[in-house]
């Protein structure tokens, strides 16, 4: 295993491990769908879904917080609200006990929930541009202290930290575009001496 001086390697077994997990999940679906009751009575339902939209509101509070200072960890915290959104749009639908309910679910899904969603896997696949935003309004904010005269040291202090943010999350891009390149030179090296091998071994 090579070391990555941005961080950890990703074991090699990783991969493997959940292509099987999902395989094993197959048929254990399929048993859930032939055993399971459709209809159940349960002596916790309001304390789930109380305890599930706190945890909802609480991912949603720290995505935007995270948001709004250009961390970088915002793509942790915005895929994982991205699927409690997903997963309480799904539940929400399917649970619905009456015709009035259903729709209300359906509206509140498509209207709010789903689209949420896609606006937090937009900002986990765009942290960059999050970390950008947040150094100009830094460098603005600095401009303004300067020009009235105010100390701007903190300002200053915290666009630097921005700025080294956004300098780590380039590098590691510049090392995967890296990384894509020595492949394909070696998977092109590797279809020359094959080329080389069938071209002396033909009559």
């Amino acid at each position: 295993m090579t070391t990555d001086p941005t961080g950890p390697d990703v074991p090699p077994w990783t991969a493997p491990l959940f292509a099987v997990l999902a395989l094993v999940t197959v048929p254990w679906i399929a048993y859930l769908a032939v055993t399971l009751p459709k209809h159940i009575e349960t002596h916790h339902y309001r304390g789930a879904w109380v305890g599930f939209d706190t945890g909802l509101v609480a991912m949603l509070l720290l995505t935007a917080y995270l948001a709004w200072r250009g961390n970088r960890r915002v793509a942790l915290t915005a895929t994982a609200t991205a699927t409690l959104l997903v997963t309480d749009a799904w539940f929400d639908v399917m649970s619905a006990p009456t015709r009035r309910e259903l729709a209300v679910s359906v509206a509140l899904a498509v209207l709010v929930e789903l689209p949420l969603a896609g606006l937090c896997l937009w900002m986990a696949l765009h942290v960059a541009h999050l970390v950008a935003r947040r150094m100009r309004q830094l460098a603005r904010r600095a401009e303004r202290a300067a020009a009235r005269g105010v100390p701007a040291a903190r300002v200053g202090a915290r666009a630097v930290r921005a700025g080294a943010r956004s300098a780590e999350a380039s590098a590691r891009i510049a090392e995967a575009g890296s990384r894509v390149a020595d492949a394909a030179a070696q998977v092109a090296e590797a279809g020359t001496e094959v080329a080389e091998t069938a071209e002396k071994e033909s009559p």
